[in-house]
């Protein structure tokens, strides 16, 4: 199975070749996997910001408490949900699951309100964990995808939120930041990726 070869293969990436660079080709082809992500009512509520200006980046860093995949990695890809859900978003998605799957809005009126009303009863917080925890199943896509093209990854927490949301002027888009991550590839002077994957034994795991 490949795919359990491309996870052997793959590791959190600590030290980055500034040198090589993620193809355009290669960086379609992740963002199709993303794009294709399971989400919660398919809603997608977040966005991807893929971010290669050198400049951005070095201020990002200061907020990443220095960690220096952020400037070293041929891109970062910062996932972003959104903090304020409305039913704009909703009646959004609906008018495009009418034009593909061609059927009239009016026919999903039912579901289309039922999920606005589970949503409408979520408090602030329940509604940005949901969005949140919407991104890890995005960000698992570009691990996996990453994996397969042979292109290195680090999905990374240690930042600090709010100046992110400040860098990028993300609240006044009615968005945070929820997870990060740097891809590109592996530095011959990278020691991380000579260390054995320690995981727990599949019978410890499961039960």
């Amino acid at each position: 199975m490949n795919l359990i070869n491309n996870l052997e293969w793959r590791y959190a990436t600590k030290k980055f070749d500034t040198s090589k660079k993620v193809s355009t080709e290669n960086l379609e082809q992740i963002k199709k996997a993303i794009q294709l992500s399971a989400s919660s009512y398919g809603l997608q509520l977040y966005k991807v910001l893929i971010i290669d200006s050198k400049e951005i980046r070095e201020k990002l860093k200061s907020a990443s408490y220095g960690q220096t995949q952020i400037t070293e990695a041929s891109h970062l890809v910062i996932f972003c949900n959104y903090s304020i859900v409305t039913e704009e978003h909703i009646d959004e998605y609906f008018a495009l699951k009418s034009q593909i799957e061609q059927v009239n809005v009016s026919d999903l009126k039912d579901y289309s309100d039922f999920i606005k009303e589970d949503i409408n009863n979520k408090s602030k917080i329940e509604k940005d964990k949901w969005t949140s925890n919407q991104t890890y199943l995005a960000l698992g896509n570009l691990l996996n995808a990453c994996a397969e093209l042979k292109i290195d990854a680090c999905p990374m927490e240690g930042f600090e939120r709010g100046k992110y949301n400040e860098i990028l002027s993300l609240e006044e888009q009615g968005l945070n930041t929820s997870v990060i991550a740097t891809i590109g590839y592996r530095s011959d002077n990278d020691t991380s990726q000579h260390t054995a994957k320690v995981r727990k034994p599949t019978k410890t795991l499961f039960a």
